[in-house]
């Protein structure tokens, strides 16, 4: 599975677990590209065309294009009518903050971020100058963007916290076709 980064590595990695799937077992690896634009690289390295691997992958809405470039210089079109997902590449509605705030809501993302020790600066943050007008979820994505592997703790704590039931659905989509669940 080939992911932007090292947050969408724990959350899958989390979900997985709390799915009952083992990746190992499955022979899966989830590989963080340092940035969708390294699709291609990686897609070539890994996929049909370099070890035989076949490829999935997760990435931001926004960022189709690049999947779709990526994947076609690597050997492997995107058909048009069901575009990256037919090809195992699943879009995050904005990104993966977005899916895990919105599953697990903005008041748990808060608890979540309070027992992890950390209400304080997200309290703090919020009454900045800069911050005043924003919404509770603009607040938390600047928190959760604002320190180096935030965001990464927090894939995971939130994937803990969350409803299995309100799992992201490109997260889900992306665990059943390793075809453990």
């Amino acid at each position: 599975m080939l992911v932007e980064g090292e947050s969408d590595r724990v959350a899958l990695r989390a979900l997985a677990h709390r799915l009952g799937i083992t990746l190992a077992e499955s022979d899966v690896a989830v590989l963080p590209m340092g940035g969708i634009t390294n699709v291609r690289t990686f897609a070539e390295r890994h996929g049909p065309h370099g070890l035989g691997q076949r490829v999935l992958g997760l990435y931001d809405i926004g960022e189709e294009r690049h999947v779709r470039r990526g994947l076609l210089a690597a050997g492997l079109p995107v058909d048009e009518a069901t575009g990256p997902a037919g090809r195992g590449f699943h879009a995050c509605h904005v990104d993966l903050e977005d899916e895990l705030m919105r599953a697990l809501g903005t008041d748990d993302a808060e608890a979540v971020i309070e027992s992890a020790g950390e209400g304080r600066s997200l309290r703090l943050l919020a009454r900045m100058p800069a911050q005043q007008g924003w919404s509770r979820e603009e607040v938390l994505r600047r928190f959760l963007g604002s320190q180096s592997g935030r965001k990464a703790r927090y894939a995971g704590l939130f994937v803990e916290a969350m409803y299995l039931e309100l799992a992201p659905a490109p997260l889900v989509a992306l665990l059943e076709q390793v075809g453990a669940t």
